[in-house]
């Protein structure tokens, strides 16, 4: 992210509020470490910064258990070096915490930017809020706060199972769910640049052959859901004292994501006999109902038609 580290670090340095900046480099072989030396070498503002590489390659969610255990806040707010955060942003979601102490994750709507800096949508990926286990579980769209305008405290890291995976947002908002809620500004708070190199664009794959995109869309779609279950998972059983409700509705969460990946890997790879199985249990799953339904009608459709 050599080219748009530096106004992202402006922007940082820009923060209305004092803060610990932890500019990390996950071991990309560009010139990020170098640019954020050079502009911070005579810096003498009101933030502490903190500069710092990884020697491999950790992928996104170990590269985050890493910063988080650098990082001395109680309140943790996460930044990509493609993005710009307005001034206001880290006391705006400071004032959110503060004003609703069951908050465990905050994040904002953002305006969509592109490599220069224009603006191409404003008030983009807004989650409607507040958020709790049971929206999170009869929505059941899968939604999710947005990684980069995310804000935590800091036990959904210090108190749970290292992160793994492809990417870090649902996982951190289910997390949030089993503490408290999780709230969302309507308030733009970030520039969140679309490029090529995004994220989302290299998970689901949306470029390419239309048959050959939509089946690695499938399969990385299908770990991804997998992934996240086991983490849901992974945090059930390390909080042994949860209320039972709360218990209760993390594991149908688990539940969820699990089903939905059985049915896509279905639908990808296996005879239509053998979808009937995750349609049904689908159908009666809170949240995967009319989703279930509907891959039901497919069963009448060749696969061909769904990959195409």
């Amino acid at each position: 992210m050599e080219n748009t580290l530096r106004p992202a670090l402006a922007s940082a340095l820009a923060q209305t509020v004092p803060c610990e900046i932890i500019v990390s480099d996950d071991a990309s072989g560009d010139r990020s470490l170098e640019i954020a030396r050079e502009m911070t070498a005579a810096y003498a503002g009101p933030h502490k910064v903190i500069i710092r590489g990884n020697e491999q390659n950790q992928g996104l969610c170990r590269h985050i258990d890493t910063v988080s255990k650098i990082a001395s806040g109680e309140i943790l707010i996460f930044m990509a070096a493609d993005d710009v955060s307005y001034p206001q942003r880290v006391a705006r979601l400071l004032a959110a915490f503060d004003a609703h102490a069951d908050a465990y994750a905050v994040g904002s709507a953002v305006d969509e930017i592109d490599v220069s800096g224009q603006v191409l949508r404003r008030g983009a990926w807004y989650l409607d809020s507040p958020m709790d286990q049971r929206k999170l579980l009869h929505l059941g769209k899968f939604v999710t706060l947005l990684g980069a305008s995310m804000s935590l405290r800091r036990e959904l890291l210090d108190d749970l199972p290292p992160l793994t995976g492809l990417v870090e947002d649902n996982m951190l908002t289910l997390r949030a769910s089993l503490f408290g809620r999780i709230y969302c500004l309507k308030e733009s708070l970030l520039g969140y640049r679309r490029h090529e190199g995004n994220l989302g664009r290299t998970v689901f794959v949306r470029t390419g052959p239309g048959r050959a995109a939509r089946r690695k869309r499938y399969e990385r779609t299908i770990r991804m859901y997998r992934e996240i279950a086991n983490d849901h998972e992974r945090c059930l059983q390390a909080l042994p004292q949860l209320p039972p409700e709360r218990r209760q509705l993390g594991e149908q969460i688990v539940s969820m994501y699990r089903i939905e990946a059985e049915s896509r890997e279905a639908v990808l790879n296996l005879p239509k006999r053998q979808w009937l199985s995750p349609i049904w249990r689908g159908i009666k799953h809170p949240g995967l109902r009319r989703k279930s339904v509907e891959r039901a009608f497919k069963l009448a459709v060749p696969r061909s038609w769904l990959l195409s």
